[in-house]
C-alpha cells in the first residue's frame, strides 16, 4: 500500500516535471525566434545564451525521473542478457541501488551549493544578473525527483521480485 502511494506521487510528480520540460522546449522555440526578429532590426535581448543554457540545464534533469519511469534511458543489456530471466530483477535492484546512491551523494553536493548561492546572494555577469541559486534549483529538483524515482524503483524490485512494468498512458 506504501510502495504503490509512493509510486503514484513519483509517477505524478515526473508528468508534472516533464510537462514543465515540455513547457522549457516551447520556451525556446519563443525566445530563439524572438532573438532572430529582434536582430533583424539591430538589437538584442541580450540574454539568450544564459536563459537557454538554464533551460537546457533544467529540462534534463527535470527530464531525468520521467525517462527513468518510462524506460526511455539507454540501457546496455550486456548482463542482463547472459542471465536467467528470474535473476534479472536482482540486477536491476543492484544497478537501482548504486544509482540512488550515487545521484544521492551528488544531490547533497549540489543542495550545498545551491544553499551558497542563496545566501551569498550570487547573481549571474550578464545583464540580466539572474540569481544563480534559481536554475541551479531546479537542477536540485531534478536530482530528487530521480533520486525519489530510483528509491520507489528498488522498492517496486524488492518487493514484487521482477522489474516493474511501466505504463505509459497512465
Amino acid at each position: 500500500m506504501i510502495i504503490r502511494s509512493l509510486a503514484l506521487l513519483s509517477r505524478r510528480l515526473n508528468q508534472l516535471s516533464g510537462a514543465l520540460a515540455m513547457l522549457l522546449i516551447a520556451y525556446l522555440l519563443c525566445h530563439i525566434l524572438l532573438e532572430i526578429v529582434l536582430r533583424l532590426f539591430g538589437t538584442s535581448t541580450y540574454v539568450l545564451d544564459e536563459f537557454v543554457g538554464y533551460a537546457i540545464a533544467t529540462i534534463t534533469f527535470l527530464g531525468l525521473g520521467y525517462s527513468l519511469e518510462r524506460n526511455g534511458l539507454i540501457k546496455v543489456n550486456i548482463l542482463s542478457d547472459r542471465l536467467p530471466e528470474k535473476y534479472h530483477w536482482l540486477l536491476d535492484t543492484f544497478i537501482s541501488l548504486v544509482s540512488f546512491t550515487m545521484f544521492f551523494w551528488v544531490s547533497c553536493y549540489w543542495y550545498i551549493n545551491v544553499s551558497r548561492s542563496f545566501k551569498r546572494n550570487i547573481t549571474s555577469e550578464s545583464i540580466a544578473e539572474t540569481p544563480l541559486w534559481i536554475p541551479e534549483g531546479m537542477v536540485l529538483v531534478g536530482l530528487g525527483l530521480l533520486c525519489l524515482t530510483l528509491f520507489v524503483r528498488i522498492l517496486v524490485l524488492i518487493s514484487t521480485r521482477h522489474a516493474p512494468h511501466i505504463e505509459i498512458n497512465k
